[in-house]
């Protein structure tokens, strides 16, 4: 039986796959075309299976093309010299391969060819690839030669240049140029590689971008798993897991293998909502290669992370600009991309969770204060027996506890002020949960302007919503875009927290009803300087 895969290249005969039909016919027209391609995107999206898979669709459609498959993720650290002594010796070796699949012997003309030519710097190289198809036509005929090259962040400093103004001059030279075709592989573009920036080496690329999954994508994914095991997805579960990931292709494989493998759920049960739950805190909490790069990533720059928390914090976003350096780093990394309105979103709520969680001090020096002096009160007083959740009652004492913390927070360590109240709220819902043994993550779909906060509990739903305050405008807009919500996950009553950092605040606490919902609002001060000793 197949299964879900996460490590690397997935194969058909083995893993779950995401088609990628159209995807695979536009780039294959663009091959077809003689395009330069270029595809830049985070690691563990997909690429190098989206290539791999495209060649062999490419063979199959056509025997007029001549694949060569390379990968430069061990170059770089090699001098010029040594890099295309490998290059040369790599080239070989693939066109070898070719002929293996092909089931054939390269003709003797081609194997003199191959033993005798010699790639020691770029222009050897051209002169290679302008010799090549002679000797290739002596056995094949109309084959037009494909170079895919993954991993090319690899490529060593000191070639890249050459290299590229190579490529540009063979795609320059006539319609029959060698290579006919050329897939450029990577995480950083081009332009993130440094080169001599006085003449661009590459401007004839043709850029390609390979999306995350869509929700049907997603769903035809699993629906191999139901084809093979008789196991369905509830269509909820679908629907939240693409929600969740927003078609992050590792993160959706590995919902599925902790749904399919790791939770022993019984196949003649129905994967339902209750499993997706507890697959996302597993998730959420576990440590993971992808989780794992983001982080580090995040934490490359102290700059991101006022950068991050104000893309989630306020309503008018800060504007998707490549040209910022650090807009352009976490877009490279995966961590951020363009929303429909042209401004920066965190690419999904599962990282956005992971950002904060990482982002907040793992004691904020203030979980003595939760509760008052002399006070017997814990959290698990805010369930009902029957296990309800007290929302009201236990917000009103997140109220209460930055009222009486003061200006004790301005000392919670490596936290900007200007986020320590959502920092605070997360920390304290987040302990709260534990306890009582549910379960907490975001809900957010832009990725900006505000933190939804979803908390289940014994089939239950909370919906707590934060942002920091802007204006009394933007105060009132968050109540709609709440119920709103509300309305979209079918619950009755949600809770709005916002932060107000100004000199003179207007603290407000009110519970009315929109459109048919109940919401509960706070509007907590939080204290910006010290007061003086004096």
């Amino acid at each position: 039986m197949r299964r879900f895969g996460t490590q690397g290249r997935v194969y058909p005969g083995k893993h779950y796959v995401v088609p990628r039909s159209e995807e695979i016919s536009d780039f294959l027209a663009r091959v077809k075309e003689g395009r330069y391609i270029v595809l830049f995107a985070p690691r563990q999206t997909g690429k190098t299976t989206f290539f791999r898979m495209a060649l062999d669709t490419l063979a199959t459609e056509s025997s007029i093309y001549f694949p060569i498959q390379l990968n430069f993720e061990t170059y770089k650290n090699l001098s010029s010299s040594d890099f295309y002594e490998a290059f040369g010796n790599r080239i070989r070796k693939e066109i070898k391969q070719v002929f293996q699949k092909r089931g054939h012997a390269p003709c003797n003309i081609l194997t003199h060819f191959l033993e005798n030519a010699e790639i020691t710097n770029h222009v050897s190289m051209m002169d290679f690839f302008e010799q090549f198809p002679s000797a290739l036509h002596s056995q094949y005929t109309d084959q037009k030669v494909v170079v895919i090259i993954d991993e090319f962040d690899g490529i060593p400093q000191a070639v890249l240049s050459d290299f590229l103004h190579s490529l540009r001059d063979i795609y320059l030279s006539d319609e029959t140029r060698c290579p006919y075709s050329v897939g450029i592989i990577g995480v950083k573009s081009i332009a993130q590689l440094n080169y001599d920036r006085s003449v661009s080496p590459f401007n004839v690329q043709d850029e390609f971008h390979l999306p995350n999954f869509t929700r049907r994508q997603v769903q035809t994914l699993f629906a191999q798993y139901t084809d093979e095991t008789g196991q369905p997805f509830l269509p909820e579960v679908i629907e939240a897991l693409h929600k969740q990931t927003a078609g992050q292709p590792f993160l959706v494989n590995r919902f599925g293998q902790i749904l399919t493998e790791e939770l022993n759920i019984p196949k003649n049960e129905s994967i339902t909502m209750d499993h997706f739950s507890k697959a996302h805190v597993k998730l959420i909490r576990e440590r993971n290669t992808n989780i794992d790069h983001l982080i580090t990533n995040i934490r490359r720059d102290e700059r991101f992370e006022t950068l991050l928390m104000k893309i989630t914090s306020y309503d008018k976003g800060i504007e998707f600009n490549l040209y910022d350096e650090l807009i352009n780093e976490l877009a490279t990394y995966g961590v951020i991309t363009e929303d429909t309105d042209g401004m920066c979103k965190i690419v999904n709520p599962i990282y956005q969770h992971c950002i904060i969680q990482a982002l907040q001090p793992l004691f904020n020096g203030l979980e003595g204060d939760y509760f008052p002096e002399n006070s017997d009160t814990d959290f698990i007083d805010y369930l009902t027996a029957d296990g309800k959740i007290k929302m009201m009652p236990l917000l009103d004492n997140f109220q209460d506890f930055i009222a009486r913390a003061g200006f004790k927070i301005l000392h919670v360590p490596e936290t900007p002020k200007e986020f320590v109240g959502q920092y605070l709220l997360y920390a304290y819902l987040d302990q709260f949960v534990r306890i009582v043994r549910g379960a907490m993550y975001l809900e957010v779909q832009t990725g900006r302007g505000r933190i939804d906060l979803l908390i289940l509990h014994n089939t239950h739903k909370y919906i707590v919503e934060t942002k920091i305050w802007e204006s009394d405008r933007s105060y009132q807009s968050g109540k709609r875009q709440l119920a709103a919500y509300l309305k979209s996950e079918g619950a009755v009553e949600g809770y709005y927290v916002v932060f107000d950092h100004r000199t003179v605040p207007e603290p407000r606490v009110e519970t009315e009803t929109l459109d048919g919902f109940t919401i509960r609002s706070y509007v907590i001060p939080v204290i910006q300087e010290q007061p003086s000793s004096v």
